[in-house]
């Protein structure tokens, strides 16, 4: 397989339309002339997605991708530093809106550990994992299990810390018909959310919060609509570059989940 149609494979025309619209491509222009080509984005990309799904490491990068790894990662921290995440999460977003495959009735949130790594920024000791040092994925989806929302934390933060800030960075989102949206009607999740606080919180947002309450009700009485969440989880694993944490910044760390989340929103886009 050359490096063209590897290429096409992993980065299809409208996932590279899409990203264009957040970084357009560079074009240089050498005044003495000579010099190599410039590895296209396109390649480095598909080089990225490589990483992210295969767990490769940055020096085991295929030559058949044309830019060689160093040129990779560079393009990579780039991107990180400048937040195109961000950007290309919010655009994968309004194009699901526009075509009214967000399902806004209903929410669900849910967290799933990472570990382990030493000495990087957002970690913390594991309880579920002996103590040892990792880090945490904080995930909203929609009600058929899209992602709405990912934040990343060290392991020991409790869920509740992170539901105001995941739910509050939901981007306003297009509409098929009418303004854009950005507050789902509910948001369902387990007993590690059961606070007051975050209760009037939500109410006062107009979102009605079905949360299992400690020593009352569990956690599998919500199971029909938080399997969803729990999916994408699993989902999530597929870009094997999560299954634990190898990057020391925090902010390339969360460019591999935007790259995970972005991918599972794209999948729904082409079917």
């Amino acid at each position: 397989m050359g490096m063209t149609s590897l290429a096409e494979r992993l980065v299809p025309d409208e996932l590279w339309e899409l990203f264009r619209r957040v970084v357009p491509e560079t074009v240089v222009v050498r005044p003495q002339g000579g010099g190599r080509r410039r590895a296209g984005d396109r390649e480095c990309l598909a080089a990225i997605v490589f990483v992210a799904t295969s767990g490769c490491t940055w020096r085991q990068v295929p030559p058949l991708f044309g830019p060689a790894w160093p040129t990779v990662y560079r393009r990579f921290a780039r991107w990180s530093k400048d937040r195109v995440r961000a950007r290309l999460h919010r655009v994968m977003l309004d194009a699901l809106g526009a075509r009214g495959q967000l399902a806004w009735s209903r929410f669900a949130i849910d967290s799933v550990s990472v570990g382990p790594s030493k000495g990087a920024p957002l970690t913390g000791p594991n309880p579920t994992d002996r103590g040892q040092n990792g880090s945490k994925i904080h995930l909203v989806t929609d009600r058929s299990g899209l992602p709405v929302a990912v934040a990343v934390s060290s392991a020991n933060t409790q869920d509740s810390l992170a539901l105001q800030p995941l739910v509050a960075s939901v981007p306003p989102v297009r509409s098929r018909r009418g303004p854009r949206r950005k507050r789902p009607g509910k948001l369902h999740g387990d007993k590690g959310y059961d606070y007051p606080h975050l209760r009037r919180w939500l109410r006062g947002r107009g979102i009605a919060p079905r949360i299992a309450r400690r020593g009352i009700e569990t956690s599998q009485r919500l199971g029909r609509h938080r399997w969803v969440v729990e999916r994408t989880m699993s989902w999530l694993a597929g870009c094997r570059r999560l299954h634990r944490r190898y990057e020391r910044k925090p902010e390339h760390f969360l460019a591999f989940t935007a790259i995970a989340t972005s991918l599972i929103n794209y999948r729904r886009l082409t079917k």
